[in-house]
């Protein structure tokens, strides 16, 4: 699963040998070494990277600046937490829970599952090379990477990177907040299974998907089936976990369809398409296709928590 959880695992991963970054997404994303690092240190195919593109090291790996407290190493995403156990027995339940006790289910089943008809219709309005924002177990990042197309995984949780590269995924266990390889040059960014909902604010991470996005790069993004604008605090939890404070509570958001379009249009996003299909909810966006003096510089990033289910939309984009 994908969820939202920004304050994401310290780990930097590696982009593969070598002293430069990497001169685009589609470049780095395609090479072998995608989809370790998992520990936040240089392995052995190549260096950790830092936020300017620099190769950092093993002893010094790249870090943003003002982490939150609380979430790094939250019970939700590690080994022993809820969320991978739920990851390695590829079922649930599993819920997101509210401070009042409301529950979403988590499609534990679905993520872990081959993609579906109507991921397979998001798969094939990508182009170029993919980011996969909170990418979860990884049927979409290797589905991508079976068919040849360059592709990366984000994610904060250890065992969903672990299962993505499993299946031949490329993945990194990173933050979207954190620096990423290729930044401003991916050509696609998928926010599915109410990604949209990673840190909590749709506004500062649509902002951010701009700057990783090349200028007039695509995102297709799931929406809420209900038209629902909320700022929560939750909880993974098992079923069984009634009692308050099973696990450190993080900042998501479910964002429907007027409130996605909305938030868009104020980060610098144009609307070209909407659709729903399996009773999911899409829409279709564009980034400017030039980048602005306006533009706010590049700054670091308030890490919360990008993980949990992604709450969840016809077509996006032109042709490849």
């Amino acid at each position: 699963m994908s969820t939202a959880h920004e304050i994401a695992a310290p780990t930097t991963g590696t982009a593969g040998a070598g002293a430069a970054a990497p001169s685009s997404g589609a470049e780095w994303a395609a090479t072998e070494h995608a989809g370790h690092g998992v520990e936040g240190t240089a392995t052995p195919d190549g260096p950790a990277w830092t936020a300017d593109g620099r190769a950092g090291t093993a002893e010094q790996p790249a870090r943003t600046a003002d982490r939150r407290a609380g979430t790094a190493d939250g019970p939700e995403w590690t080994a022993d937490g809820p969320y991978s156990a739920a990851l390695r027995a590829g079922r649930g339940p599993l819920f997101l829970r509210r401070a009042d006790g409301w529950l979403l289910p988590l499609e534990v089943e679905r993520w872990c599952a081959e993609p579906d008809a109507v991921d397979l219709e998001v798969l094939g309005r990508c182009e170029g090379a993919v980011l996969d924002v909170g990418c979860g177990p990884g049927r979409l990042v290797a589905a991508l990477a079976a068919r040849g197309r360059p592709v990366l995984g984000i994610d904060v949780s250890e065992a969903a990177v672990a299962r993505t590269v499993g299946l031949g995924g490329p993945a990194l266990c990173r933050s979207v907040f954190e620096p990423l390889p290729g930044e401003g040059r991916w050509d696609t960014a998928l926010l599915m299974d109410g990604n949209v909902g990673i840190g909590g604010d749709p506004r500062v991470l649509l902002r951010r998907l701009t700057r990783l996005l090349r200028p007039g790069g695509l995102l297709i993004a799931e929406a809420a089936t209900v038209d629902i604008d909320e700022r929560v605090e939750v909880q993974v939890v098992h079923q069984a976990d009634v009692a308050p404070g099973a696990g450190a509570p993080f900042p998501w958001a479910r964002v429907g369809a007027p409130a996605l379009l909305r938030h868009a249009g104020r980060a610098g996003w144009r609307a070209v398409d909407q659709w729903t299909a399996g009773g999911r909810c899409f829409a279709a966006l564009r980034s400017r296709a030039t980048r602005t003096s306006a533009e706010p510089p590049k700054s670091t990033a308030v890490i919360s928590s990008q993980r949990a289910r992604k709450p969840s939309g016809d077509s996006p984009v032109a042709s490849r």
